[in-house]
């Protein structure tokens, strides 16, 4: 122990005595990591006797996206009624799915004991818009404004077949937890372009209809074993945007400002004796917490924007919580230099009433979907702005419980699935990838979620087979070990 730090209590010293032989080892490995966060640290965090020049995560070659927005719509939204049309099915209404088109796939819990499969075709009418001649849903009229800025995948497919195991997989490329998400590796890779906010924001939307909406766990949006820095910050929707942002009553910023420097020496001596980098994580989030206690709470007030952009995303944006209020604090929010925004809306679980839910959850995001593309590319934020929609896997043409012309259910289906890009080099005009009659198989094209994250990670600058994390002597990466492709097609 050296001697000018002062005598350390003896559960701090027996603390530091126990420490274990592999996490020596493994504090050596991850230095690298420790490199990179405190890189991100504002200087005076690390102190002035310690500045360090230490280079930040470097992309393999020059990002399209400078930032990313994931729209993600929890419970599967169905490709059949929304962007993937099969106007053959309207001759095999309340006929049985033929076995040569099942091809004994696996079937949920919830079907497998059905007598029948009975096909149920869309009750939706479609149309085609833009130059590319994109289908698209009449619940949908105000997206289809922008349909030659968006890039179709219509080949998406999945291996998670349950919604917990088939969203972890959508947004950490596996399908156990514990794995870090999209948004805390595109905050490892490219880090922060604000040091007031959070590079990584969520945002968890409210539906209008909550029939039947799935849990979403904070373990979505965790950094896994990169270092916690880099884990989402959830915004609520109502009261303080975040927990404890304001000081408690009594409380002067002068003296909470003392207070975290008297943590921050504390939490400075635990480095110096353990060498434990999420000691330094730990530092920089308080410190960020003091700086978010100004920017955040202005940044989600909403009363100093213009009435046209209320008419642009819709009155509903005025509704905390709505969709289409998280769509205009997500602009808000990449505009002053947040990185990643998570967005979540609920309730796309249409086992059952698919025409009395649908029209309501496409009500939701019709209006906002296309104020946001919009209001992006007014303010040349589009071109360098990477923006993601889909949900976790698709829905099966046939009908789940009753059927009738009016109306039907539908279960899950992993097989094939839709999503769509926009902006940040998506190529805009694209139609990828086709499946069958019954939007059952994929017949051209087909995209897997590894193939989906090479692609989205090679828009942010990166190999998706050299950008790694060492972690228990192994490379981690999104895409795994299992082959993964970039879909050139999908590139502007």
């Amino acid at each position: 122990m050296s001697q000018d730090l002062p005598k350390l209590h003896p559960t701090f010293t027996e603390y530091v005595r126990q420490e274990t032989r592999r996490q020596f080892f493994a504090r050596g490995a991850s230095f690298m990591g420790t490199a990179a966060l405190a890189s991100l640290l504002p200087q005076n965090l690390i102190g002035a006797e310690k500045k360090m020049a230490l280079p930040k995560q470097l992309t393999h070659f020059a990002p399209k996206a400078k930032r990313v927005i994931y729209l993600h719509m929890v419970g599967g939204p169905p490709q059949m009624d929304l962007y993937d049309y099969k106007p053959k099915m309207q001759e095999w209404y309340d006929k049985d799915l033929p076995e040569s088109i099942r091809k004994g796939q696996r079937l949920t819990t919830m079907t497998s004991g059905q007598k029948r499969f009975p096909i149920a075709p869309s009750k939706f009418k479609f149309a085609q818009h833009g130059k590319g001649g994109m289908w698209f849903s009449e619940l949908l009229p105000w997206t289809t404004k922008v349909a030659d800025e968006m890039c179709f995948i219509r080949s998406m497919h999945t291996e998670a077949i349950n919604h917990e195991p088939a969203i972890t997989f959508m947004q950490t490329g596996n399908q156990i937890t514990g794995r870090p998400c999209l948004g805390s590796w595109t905050s490892y890779g490219l880090g922060s372009m604000n040091e007031s906010l959070p590079t990584f924001v969520v945002l968890v939307a409210k539906p209008t209809n909550t029939e039947q909406v799935q849990a979403i766990s904070a373990r979505l949006w965790q950094s896994g074993y990169l270092p916690g820095e880099h884990a989402g910050v959830a915004f609520r929707s109502a009261g303080d945007p975040i927990l404890y942002i304001n000081n408690p009553p009594g409380v002067s910023e002068k003296v909470r400002r003392r207070m975290l420097d008297g943590l921050k020496a504390m939490n400075e001596l635990n480095y110096q004796q353990v060498g434990d980098p999420e000691t330094h994580t730990r530092i920089q989030q308080f410190e960020l917490a003091f700086r978010m206690q100004s920017s955040v709470p202005q940044l989600t007030d909403l009363a100093g924007e213009p009435e046209s952009t209320f008419k642009l995303y819709g009155d509903e944006a005025k509704k905390p919580g709505t969709f289409a209020n998280t769509a205009l604090l997500t602009r808000r929010l990449v505009e002053k230099g947040v990185r990643f925004v998570q967005v979540y809306l609920n309730n796309w679980d249409t086992h059952s009433n698919v025409s009395g839910r649908l029209p309501s959850q496409c009500r939701d995001i019709d209006q906002a979907t296309y104020g946001l593309i919009t209001d992006l590319k007014q303010r040349g934020m589009l071109d360098d702005t990477l923006i993601i929609w889909g949900g976790e896997f698709g829905r099966t043409i046939y009908s789940q419980g009753g059927l009738s012309k009016e109306n039907y259910g539908r279960d899950h289906h992993p097989r094939c699935f839709t999503m769509w890009m926009a902006g940040g080099g998506a190529r805009p005009g694209t139609i990828h990838g086709e499946t069958d009659d019954f939007s059952y198989n994929i017949v051209k094209d087909p995209v897997h979620i590894h193939d989906f994250h090479a692609t989205v990670l090679h828009l942010l600058g990166f190999d998706h087979e050299r950008f790694a994390y060492r972690h228990q002597g192994l490379d981690q990466r999104l895409t795994g070990v299992e082959p993964a492709k970039l879909i050139k097609a999908l590139l502007a």
